[in-house]
């Protein structure tokens, strides 16, 4: 609610502006940090009296006095040296910050530009860990911001099956285990084989480093499996099919989904490749080197790059295609990235993956055949890839790609969705058995390493996260059924680990600390769902108090007069900071959509439970006597829910009945 009267009040001032002095200005406007300075102000008077040449105060004083009626706004106000103030109508406010719940969400049409966000692409090798979770959870909020706000999106999980950390466990079981396709078939289909890969992992990392000459046999198993053919290619499909299931069940247990699983294999396969480096060779934007280190590459010259090709690690990544005639990454990547836009001029083949509970498909993508049932995919408008930043340069050379090929449209709107990585603290690395060198001990965090085995796995920890949870359930309601316990358990858990993994901004390194993570106080998410079901239980015991109570009626028979009167400064200033921060959510949505960081929205579920905590302490709603004030109270309390259901759902946590 807040967000559209702010729009109002900047549109009102650009027209005045525009009507008056015959200047166009964008009008800025902010929060005040004090309620009683109003809640919308404009310094745009500054700005006003540098064009016109006059003293800011004498503008502002003009303004406020002749603008007129703003809807929404109870009056206008001079502040300082030439700031515009605005006070909202509180009773109104109130009124309609109500009565929008719950119709906010703007419906996204099957003609509407496509987003499509690609998140998750966990490695086929290998269990999922918390790193991994980061991005799943990050770009799952990020796809329910997009979608609320209205945008068409499509979800895609790429799947890297012929990298070299599968053509590593491939190596592993061949060399390691002496195991033939057939026995690794039998292996992928109990349970737990993405436990038994992560170990494996870890031992083929030290067993390639004790003698550098075995890198050949890796060599010979990429080659295998990029070719699609031998015993080794076969396993290698096994393995990451197999592997895949194992990541989808750990997501599904975040209520993470997809709508395309698009795989690597197709990629090469399908000669995606081919065609988009005859695309930039045809434009000259790769070029075969023919002397120095990259003699026999295929190389991409990124203009302002001799700094970053004179250091090996940065140099690398521009290389298109190695002087072996394989194709790096990057390459596929942009290959990729041209077909997410529709730019490749060729399509992939689609089956269905699993389906899930609500019969909702998820498709793979095939080499050859597929159903004539699929959807449409690719073909987007904007493209967002959310990987970590460690992955930067690459990016940027994917986006040079596509700007060397002339299309910088689509390069403008390519972008990377980048999140620091999530390690350890000295702490959690100890509990989880790892020894740790003295300087390690010192440092405020300790990273995860999947060659190393070094890490906390995804559904571990959702394990000990459920089992915590379901101790706190059973402590406080022995009435409850086992299946009840189970359910709040896993709400609690989820919410949980969604929030301590959303509430920091993108930016930031999260330390993950077991006891941080599990606690049901301060800035998480149990918190912000305790706030909840503490609504709750008051509408619960509202209607057992009175027959036929519903928040339907007390909302057709709110008194506007009660409203104002309890909203009224000063004595009504805590009422109206609270319904003030209910009424913002719909702003704290845009902010966190375009700046795509849902740490804005955890942030505000927090801030909007704590308030709520403090009213629900100082008012005793259902014992108020006055029956207006009491409807009030409850209307308000009804608002909060609401939106703190909204914020929630938002982060993809659920606000369970009761905890």
């Amino acid at each position: 609610m807040y967000q559209p009267i702010e729009k109002r009040v900047r549109d009102a001032l650009a027209a005045f502006i525009r009507a008056k002095y015959g200047v166009e200005l964008s009008v800025v406007t902010e929060r005040p940090p004090k309620i009683e300075m109003g809640e919308i102000a404009s310094p745009v008077c500054f700005e006003l009296a540098k064009r016109l040449k006059r003293a800011p105060r004498q503008i502002v004083q003009e303004i406020a006095s002749t603008i007129g009626k703003i809807d929404g706004v109870e009056r206008i106000e001079i502040a300082g040296a030439g700031y515009l103030n605005a006070y909202l109508d509180r009773a109104a406010f109130f009124r309609a910050a109500s009565s929008a719940v719950g119709r906010e969400t703007v419906r996204a049409s099957a003609e509407s530009p496509k987003a499509i966000v690609e998140h998750t692409n966990i490695n086929p090798n290998k269990a999922a860990h918390i790193g991994h979770l980061r991005n799943a959870v990050l770009g799952d909020a990020f796809v329910r911001l997009l979608r609320y706000t209205g945008r068409r999106v499509e979800v895609q999980n790429y799947i890297d099956n012929t990298g070299v950390q599968v053509a590593d466990v491939v190596l592993g079981f061949v060399h390691l285990e002496q195991k033939t396709e057939a026995e690794v078939r039998a292996l992928a289909a109990q349970p737990q084989f993405d436990y038994l890969c992560w170990d494996l992992y870890a031992r083929v990392t030290h067993f390639l480093e004790e003698d550098k000459a075995r890198l050949e046999l890796r060599g010979e198993v990429i080659k295998a499996i990029e070719h699609g053919s031998g015993e080794a290619a076969e396993m290698a499909e096994t393995v990451s099919t197999a592997i895949v299931r194992c990541h989808l069940k750990t997501m599904s247990r975040l209520e993470i989904e997809y709508d395309l699983l698009p795989r690597e294999s197709e990629i090469l396969h399908l000669k995606f490749w081919d065609a988009a480096f005859q695309m930039l060779i045809a434009r000259g934007a790769i070029h075969k080197a023919a002397t120095g280190k990259n003699a026999g590459c295929w190389v991409m010259e990124l203009s302002g790059d001799k700094e970053a090709a004179e250091r090996d690690d940065e140099a690398d990544a521009k290389i298109i295609v190695r002087s072996n005639g394989t194709v790096t990454y990057v390459g596929k990547d942009i290959a990729y990235q041209l077909w997410k836009f529709g730019l490749l001029g060729k399509d992939f083949y689609y089956a269905p993956f699993l389906s899930y509970p609500d019969g909702r498909k998820l498709w793979v993508t095939c080499s050859a055949g597929g159903s004539g049932e699929a959807p449409a995919f690719g073909r987007g408008q904007e493209v967002f890839n959310v990987i970590d930043s460690r992955q930067a340069y690459p990016q940027q050379v994917v986006v040079a790609g596509l700007r060397a090929l002339g299309f910088n449209s689509e390069a403008d709107r390519s972008v990377h969705f980048s999140y620091e990585m999530v390690a350890l603290t000295p702490r959690c690395a100890a509990e989880m058995g790892y020894q740790l060198s003295e300087e390690e001990a010192k440092k405020p965090y300790v990273e995860v390493s999947g060659r190393k085995g070094q890490g906390v796995k995804a559904d571990d920890l959702l394990d000990q996260l459920e089992q915590r949870a379901r101790a706190e359930v059973e402590s406080r309601h022995r009435d409850f059924s086992d299946g009840e316990r189970a359910g709040v358990a896993h709400a609690i858990a989820i919410g949980a680990l969604r929030y301590f993994l959303l509430k920091f901004t993108r930016g930031t390194i999260i330390a993950f600390d077991f006891k941080d993570a599990l606690s049901f106080e301060g800035e998480t998410g149990p918190y912000v769902q305790y706030a909840v079901v503490r609504a709750r239980n008051i509408f619960r015991k509202a209607r057992e108090q009175e027959q036929g109570f519903s928040l339907e009626r007390l909302e057709e028979t709110a008194d506007a007069g009660t409203a104002q009167r309890l909203l009224a400064p000063p004595e009504g200033n805590d009422l109206w900071e609270l319904s003030l921060l209910a009424g913002s959510l719909g702003a704290q949505i845009e902010a966190a959509a375009s700046a795509h960081e849902p740490a804005f929205i955890a942030k505000y579920a927090f801030q909007l439970a704590q308030q709520f905590n403090l009213f629900y302490h100082k008012h005793h709603i259902l014992s108020e006597e006055d029956p207006g004030k009491k409807n009030f109270l409850l209307l308000l309390s009804a608002l909060v829910e609401k939106q703190l259901v909204t914020a929630l759902d938002l982060l993809g946590v659920e606000a369970p009945e009761k905890m």
